[in-house]
């Protein structure tokens, strides 16, 4: 792997498959890795709250035997008290690693091009790749294989969405987005995803027609409709997304089997139904535990010792 890992596309297709291999053998084995991040340390800083993040990272490096440090936004003010490249070269000299959760993307990049320790990208506004692959290492523990899978994501175009695409152009799965009108996707992630996903099968589809997108679907996706620092948009969008919630009626239209993810935290009511998240065939509760799971695999490449005792 890079020295970091800031997106999905910092993967090659061989080490995409590769991390999903050591995800499941480190959970299947938690034991074996109990020393593997043995003395290190992970400055872990947030910009935007999370619990699944937080808990997972900080857990993550316990289980691993390390250490991690959380930096609340008021401990760094990072932008208005000190710049990302001061920061990253302070957090050097004393740590091993650095997560980051932040809004814009250039930040991310600023902080990893400012350090020689690996920085791991835990959100931005463009990217959310730890998630993208712990929700493929899910779909792959519930259907098998990647390759000749439907996944049909609903909903907002965000940096989600974005991580799906180009994991899925990694694995080789066949992906429809649909977004209202003037939500798609980013551009240049639907153009990167594709030249990505160029020899692996990976097809992709951009509608504005959540049954066109849902129709024959393995699985169905979607995510809040205003994220964080779109608080002021929530009712403007609620009206604009209503016709893409993901209710009974739509998943009907998926196959028998399919099953339901969210990233979570979920709005019920709005972006998704009770009877869909609570349903036998949802699985966001595993795509949340797997985050741990995936995470320790990439801590430990990116910051750990190369054997397992």
């Amino acid at each position: 792997m890079k020295k970091d890992f800031l997106s999905i596309r910092d993967l090659t297709t061989y080490e995409f498959g590769l991390l999903l291999d050591r995800t499941a053998e480190m959970k299947k084995h938690p034991r074996r890795f109990r020393r593997a991040l043995e003395h290190k340390i992970l400055a872990m800083i947030f910009q935007k709250p999370s619990l699944r993040t937080r808990m997972t990272f900080e857990a993550g490096m316990l289980q691993l035997g390390g250490e991690a440090i959380y930096l609340a936004p008021s401990d760094i003010q990072m932008g208005s008290r000190e710049g990302a490249y001061d920061i990253g070269k302070n957090l050097e000299r004393w740590v091993d690693g650095i997560m980051l959760r932040t809004f814009g993307h250039g930040i991310a990049v600023a902080l990893a091009e400012s350090t020689k320790i690996p920085v791991i990208n835990a959100l931005t506004d463009l990217s959310h790749p730890c998630q993208g692959m712990a929700d493929f290492f899910t779909l792959r523990e519930h259907k098998g294989s990647l390759a000749n899978l439907k996944l049909a994501y609903v909903g907002d175009g965000n940096n989600v969405c974005h991580s799906l695409m180009l994991a899925a152009a990694r694995g080789g799965t066949k992906m429809a987005v649909g977004t209202p009108a003037g939500y798609e996707p980013a551009p240049a992630m639907v153009k990167a995803a594709r030249e990505d996903g160029r020899d692996t099968g990976f097809e992709l589809t951009v509608t504005n027609d959540a049954e066109q997108a849902v129709s024959g679907a393995d699985a169905v996706y979607t995510d809040v409709w205003a994220s964080m620092g779109q608080e002021t948009e929530k009712e403007k969008r609620a009206l604009i997304f209503a016709p893409f919630q993901v209710n009974a009626r739509l998943m009907a239209l998926a196959k028998k089997d399919a099953v339901f993810m969210h990233c979570l935290p979920a709005h019920r009511g709005e972006e998704v139904t009770d009877e869909v998240i609570d349903s036998p065939n949802s699985i966001v509760y595993d795509q949340a535990e797997n985050r741990l799971h995936v995470q320790k695999v990439i801590l430990a490449l990116l910051m750990g010792k190369k054997d397992k005792t």
